[in-house]
This record gives structure tokens, C-alpha cells and sequence, in this order.
């Protein structure tokens, strides 16, 4: 490396105006009836639910726990977003 000497970047900027003219926000004009979250929470709960109840009968406490506390987990998300929910808490069980 020489004394002396320092590369210097031409860097091209380029117009704030161009980057502005990209953002555009998201609007929906469609209602919907039951968000995407809901679904996959309730798919997420049944699954877990299954699991849970599968490893009670095979007499893995611990491994029910477990499952059972991953449910509750996914049923109090659908309650919080709103969806109906018409099962009964796995806590409860």
C-alpha cells in the first residue's frame, strides 16, 4: 500500500424523488370475514390438541403437559383475534 494515495468512491446518487414514487401504502376495499392468523391458529390448536390426548393415552404425562399448554397457547391467540371459539380450554380438562 502506498503513502499517499487514496481511492475516492464515484458513488451515483440518485433522486429522492424516485424513491417516493415506489412506496405506496396498503389499502383493502374487501372486508374479510375471518382473518388468514385465525385459521392457522385453529389448525395449530386442533394439531396440538391431537398430540396432546395421543400422549395421555400412551401415559407420557409430562409429553400431554406439554401439548396441552402449545393448545392453550393457539386457543388464546384465536380469542384475542376475535374468532369464535367454541371448544372449551384444554386447561380445563
Amino acid at each position: 500500500m502506498q503513502n499517499g494515495l487514496k481511492t475516492v468512491s464515484t458513488r451515483q446518487s440518485k433522486p429522492a424523488a424516485s424513491f417516493a414514487a415506489r412506496q405506496k401504502r396498503w389499502t383493502s376495499n374487501v372486508a374479510r370475514a375471518e382473518p388468514k392468523g385465525s385459521q392457522k391458529a385453529r389448525r395449530s390448536y386442533e394439531r396440538y390438541l391431537t398430540l396432546a390426548q395421543t400422549e395421555a393415552l400412551s401415559g407420557n404425562v409430562v409429553g400431554a403437559e406439554n401439548y396441552y399448554q402449545h393448545a392453550e397457547h393457539y386457543f388464546r391467540s384465536m380469542s384475542s383475534d376475535g374468532g369464535t371459539a367454541q371448544e372449551t380450554s384444554p386447561a380445563s380438562e
